[in-house]
């Protein structure tokens, strides 16, 4: 039988299925002295805890001495390192420039997130001990917010490398997570460290104390998650106003009293009804517990036989005589336990109970995502708590009470991912109708949950009935269970780390505090397809200033500043870039960072950082990009060392000026062959041509059809209309869309391309994440990195197309901004990454906070749609309006590229899965 915390009344014990509740010590509101140690090890204690400027007491520092301990007691069980004392010398870093996690609470708790950030942020994710390792300082020009300071914590690398570290400066926290608690001790600490700050954080008291009413989040869980919760009758005085009106919840009876006193005939005509209801069903015993945050851990669990009305009613009204305002009286159903197999007669031998636990966390856009389950069995006679017994799969789990079928075990795993994905669907959508001050700070959120499940079967269904939400106990039990993993299968425990959706929102959060309010210029406003560009500076605080050719652009109404400056001449680059300069600082603009994402302004977005003395690639490694002749001539010019070199990447091409060029290169450039504009885009001007008078037919057509800007806006011929001819190679076709920051690579997303409409080259498909094997996929992500670097290509985002051949990658082109098209909502579709954000913070000299190892989330497939091949299909069922809609309900992805009225409508379609 399946069943969580199935007491007896014999049980009378303090209740021990909430993390909170159970943790001891500091965090969960206790105080005194910390336990005696029944830590076993060889490591150092002569390592230097105290935090200079900071005078704890002799009770503090016992509790920091125990923590530190306790650490190096996870780290030795896990097979790591103990960590190594470097505070002697203080660690410089760039404060208000550099990410850093800051995690205040116990190291068992959060241990599996300190080693996730450890790989996904090598030194960025910082472990506190005590509250006194931390300042809060006022924030300047935003009053009533703080800014947080650390100047001492544990620092985490690859490897579970770990530094005990003291900053000096302190380094300035961007995403700060405290095991939290209302009482006295370090958890009230921890809250009030928590409150108000300037930087993203996982977790407030005052969330904490809507979290923790029992009440009111099943209440939640049912009326607004469409989530299973036993049946519960609760008795509230004075209930707060979340839990006024509003419609009746599923499961759920709520008794107003109006006192605490005097309620006998009310309290028993109501239990009498409830043990009587059918909402009950087949529950033979029911839980009578208090609800509030204020008996966190100070009660005991009731559980009497559902024909006992007069002991319920007793004890309801016992307990009635203790409630605070806000506080209630539960009596709920005790789930009663699934007999498994189901259906079917159960194993011999002793009945089991299983713990089903969830770990659920806020991905990009406020989406939750089930990050792992894990079950603990026991007997089925005896309480079942987190920390009783050994973590284990779902799979095993059930496995051991009789259920091995893989497709019934998938059915409970998809009916547990739902019940909490819609959990913290609903936590997230009451907290976005709370105030800052009801939140505990602007930028307080819940970024993850844990909750706990028992297995019941409803209406012949194997059903999970949330019982309460966890965070702390899910969350260790989670990387208890991942721990036992990684001395076996080191990989495989890394690839599945519950901890690392909420890492990645850490980071995600963390760059969104470093860049708001970032002055920004931005060079060349784009077409209709870089709409999301001023959205995105809305959600993200960026301050923009717009450089743009058209006086008109929709775009000059939604920046800062507006500079009209006729950009499309290229071979006045230079003299445009002091011009610009010198209208900049004519403004008074105080900038913190200048770049474009649009082709025709790449090499004056680099000659403009240069006069202004902002970060940027050189100008000469931009322009050779742009060349793309320059570019294969250049690369193949690169031999080694180091090996592999970028000239084995490179593909042989002339130049083509004129039609003694064109001559020229037929008898250089195996055909068939590729011509394309030297510095063109989107595919203008692109043939295949397989012969000697093609090639000379297709130069005298663009040179006729293709001579200036005013012919093709925005392909590039503000730098005129020379061509190259290319070898053409045969292979399959790939975009890598990289992110480099002083010459590392930080970030690689490849996709597919499907076979391009010749003889023009025109787009017909995508998908991502690539299904090529994980080889080939290193090669196109190593063959693109090298090929950047060896046109001298270190700081920025570059999209880079090419093919993979027999012999290995080819490069077609290097495009020295983020990917156009559909990619930038493709890669934060999946990946949860956007390229723009990052662009913007490497133009500010910062480090983009990305993870190591981004991890797709589903598959993106799509569909170019072109007025020459799709008009009538367009203009039928799949009208933009449909798509549009589709779109909105994210039934599909609708990515419109331009829109011009000769040419009708060009649109991207995408499905995912």
């Amino acid at each position: 039988m399946l069943s969580l915390d199935p007491l007896g009344p014999e049980w009378d014990c303090p209740l021990g299925s909430k993390d909170l509740e159970e943790e001891e010590g500091p965090w969960g509101g206790g105080s005194g002295l910390p336990p005696p140690g029944s830590f076993s090890g060889s490591w150092r204690h002569d390592v230097g805890l105290d935090c200079k400027g900071s005078l704890e007491g002799a009770e503090a520092r016992a509790w920091t001495t125990y923590y530190y301990s306790l650490l190096q007691s996870c780290l030795q069980q896990a097979g790591l390192p103990e960590t190594q004392d470097r505070s002697q010398v203080p660690r410089t870093g760039c404060p208000g420039a550099e990410v850093t996690l800051c995690i205040l609470g116990s190291p068992s708790t959060f241990l599996s997130v300190l080693l996730e950030g450890g790989v996904q942020s090598p030194g960025n994710m910082l472990l506190c001990l005590s509250p006194a390792w931390l300042t809060k300082v006022p924030a300047p020009g935003q009053p009533g917010e703080a800014v947080l300071l650390v100047s001492k914590a544990v620092s985490f690398h690859p490897g579970g490398l770990t530094f005990l570290e003291d900053f000096v400066p302190p380094r300035r926290a961007t995403y700060f997570l405290a095991g939290l608690g209302l009482g006295p001790g370090r958890g009230r600490e921890a809250a009030e460290l928590a409150r108000d700050l300037t930087c993203p954080t996982g977790a407030s008291a005052e969330l904490a104390r809507l979290l923790e009413d029992r009440l009111l989040t099943r209440r939640l869980l049912a009326q607004q998650g469409g989530v299973a919760v036993p049946a519960t009758l609760a008795f509230t005085y004075k209930p707060p106003a979340l839990l006024r009106g509003g419609d009746a919840s599923p499961g759920v009876r709520l008794v107003e009293l109006s006192g605490k006193e005097g309620q006998e005939a009310l309290v028993k005509e109501e239990v009498g009804a409830f043990l009587h209801s059918g909402a009950l069903g087949d529950a033979l015993q029911v839980a009578v517990k208090l609800s509030g945050w204020r008996w966190r851990g100070r009660q005991a669990l009731r559980v009497y036989p559902r024909v006992e009305l007069g002991t319920v009613v007793d004890t309801v009204l016992a307990l009635l005589e203790k409630l605070e305002e806000e506080e209630s009286v539960l009596v709920e159903a005790v789930c009663p336990p699934a007999r498994l197999p189901f259906p079917g007669s159960p194993p011999p031998g002793p009945e089991l109970a299983v713990r089903i636990c969830a770990v659920v966390c806020r991905t990009q856009g406020d989406r939750p995502l089930l990050s792992k389950v894990v079950c603990s069995v026991g007997r089925q006679d005896r309480p079942l708590r987190h920390r009783s017994s050994l973590p284990q799969t779902l799979e095993v789990a059930l496995a051991r009470c009789g259920l091995g079928e893989t497709g019934q075990v998938a059915v409970v795993r998809q009916r547990v991912k739902t019940a909490a994905e819609a959990a913290l669907a609903a936590v997230l959508a009451l907290e976005a109708g709370l105030s800052a001050e009801q939140r505990g700070g602007r930028r307080a959120r819940t970024d993850f949950l844990g909750l706990d499940f028992a297995l019941t079967v409803a209406g012949r269904a194997l059903t999970p009935v949330a019982l309460e939400l966890n965070g702390g106990l899910c969350l260790e039990a989670c990387g208890a269970l991942e721990g036992l993993w990684a001395a076996q299968h080191p990989r495989s425990a890394a690839e599945d780390a519950a901890a690392a959706p909420l890492v990645e929102t850490m980071l995600r959060r963390s760059a969104h505090c470093l860049m708001e309010g970032k002055q920004l210029l931005l060079i060349g406003a784009g077409g209709v397809s870089k709409k999301f560009v001023w959205e995105a500076a809305r959600d993200y605080g960026l301050k923009l200033h717009l450089v743009e050719s058209d006086p008109n652009h929709f775009a000059s109404q939604l920046v800062q500043t507006f500079i009209h400056f006729d950009v499309t001449e290229h071979r006045r680059d230079e003299e445009n870039a002091r011009l610009l300069a010198e209208l900049v600082r004519a403004r008074g603009l105080q900038l913190d960072g200048c770049f474009s994402y649009w082709d025709d302004c790449l090499v004056l977005t680099a000659l403009l950082c240069q006069e202004l003395g902002l970060p940027c690639s050189p100008p000469a490694a931009m322009r050779l990009a742009k060349q793309k002749s320059c570019t294969q001539l250049h690369l193949l010019r690169c031999q080694g060392p180091p090996w592999p070199a970028p000239s084995l990447h490179a593909v042989p091409c002339c130049p083509l000026e004129s039609e003694a060029d064109v001559e020229k290169a037929v008898h250089q450039v195996p055909l068939p062959g590729v011509m394309k504009l030297e510095f063109g885009a989107g595919a203008v001007g692109v043939r295949l041509v397989e012969d000697a008078p093609q090639c000379h037919e297709h130069f005298s057509r663009v040179a006729r059809d293709l001579q200036g800007e005013a012919d093709h806006p925005g392909i590039g011929l503000g730098w005129g209309n020379a061509m190259l001819l290319m070898e053409f190679v045969e292979g399959t076709e790939h975009d890598v869309d990289l992110v480099l920051f002083g010459g590392r690579l930080l970030a690689a997303f490849v996709s597919d391309n499907g076979p391009t409409r010749l003889p023009g080259f025109t787009e017909t498909a995508a998908c991502m994440p690539t299904g090529l094997a994980p080889e080939q996929e290193a090669q196109l992500v190593q063959a693109a990195f090298r090929c950047c670097l060896g046109c001298g290509l270190l700081d920025g985002v570059f999209n880079v197309e090419l093919k993979l051949t027999g012999a290995g990658p080819k490069l077609i082109e290097i495009n020295p901004r983020m990917g156009g098209f559909y990619l930038r909502d493709w890669i934060l579709e999946l990946y949860g990454v956007d390229l723009l954000l990052a662009a913007a913070m490497v133009a500010c000299g910062l480090r983009p906070a990305l993870p190591t190892h981004p991890r797709a989330r589903g598959h993106l497939v799509g569909v170019m749609c072109l007025m020459s091949q799709h008009l009538q299909v367009l203009n039928s069922t799949s009208s933009r309006e449909t798509l549009q809609g589709l779109h909105d309900q994210g039934l599909l992805r609708f990515n419109l590229l331009e829109e011009i009225l000769e040419q009708g409508l060009s649109l991207f379609l995408q499905s995912t899965g």
